[in-house]
């Protein structure tokens, strides 16, 4: 497991609890709105909305919400906020670098909770560029391992699609290709009979901190005190854990 491997996709994480998916759902609500205000309301024709709502689905959010969510953003429906991107950038345990994703309608609340959570959890706030250096904004796919979706016969679907490598994280594959070309490599996937988990632009590190199990606790422990709160969409971070470590966790 690595920290590029957004953690929000690793299996520890993929145990989700019942009582945080209302706050799942807002945060698949929020995506889909602004998809649809910057591109328009028609699915096929708006990759970004496209990906918004098949993390939804897959995340069994109803068919009624998601309907709500793109006429909200389109502006066909009234009560869309004006939700505006912001990143954070900071410093978990071990040194590990931080990028925080916020969408929200008041960038002061935002601000003031990040801080909070990141400070009370073992971590402190950088400065704009602090951090931001560390990362390549990135497409990233994900498919679920099966006897048949081997790296090969992923690489051979989408090499030619602009896909730039293929990672094994354990009970995925990791596609990765420049952000114009995900569409691309997402499509490149269904004629090959290969389903994936989701398809968004990502942040991944140049490089990445190894790290034991007390900073592996102490990294989860807050990346999942930022990632409660309501305005944040995605933390990503430079670290690398080990099958070892992660074992011992688990």
């Amino acid at each position: 497991m690595s920290g590029h491997s957004k953690w929000a996709t690793t299996k520890h994480k993929k145990a989700i609890i019942d009582s945080r998916r209302a706050k799942s759902f807002a945060k698949f609500i929020k995506a889909i709105e602004v998809a649809a205000r910057t591109g328009g309301p028609d699915v096929v024709g708006n990759p970004t909305l496209y990906d918004a709502v098949a993390k939804a689905k897959k995340n069994s959010m109803p068919a009624d919400n998601i309907e709500r969510a793109i006429k909200r953003g389109a502006g066909l429906e009234a009560g869309a906020a004006d939700w505006q991107t912001i990143m954070y950038e900071g410093y978990g345990p071990g040194g590990v670098a931080l990028m925080i994703e916020c969408l929200t309608d008041n960038r002061n609340r935002a601000a003031g909770e990040v801080r909070v959570a990141v400070t009370r959890n073992g971590g402190r706030m950088g400065d704009p560029g602090s951090v931001a250096y560390l990362f390549s904004r990135k497409g990233v796919v994900l498919v679920t391992k099966t006897a048949k979706v081997t790296e090969d016969s992923i690489l051979e679907a989408v090499l030619e699609a602009g896909a730039q490598e293929v990672n094994d994280i354990g009970d995925s594959f990791e596609i990765v290709s420049e952000p114009s070309d995900l569409v691309a490599v997402r499509a490149a996937l269904e004629p090959a009979g290969i389903d994936y988990e989701s398809a968004e632009t990502s942040f991944l590190p140049s490089m990445s901190i190894p790290l034991d199990a007390d900073q592996a606790k102490s990294v989860f422990a807050l990346i999942d005190a930022i990632e409660e709160l309501d305005d944040v969409q995605n933390v990503y971070g430079n670290f690398d854990i080990s099958d070892e470590v992660m074992a011992s966790l688990e």
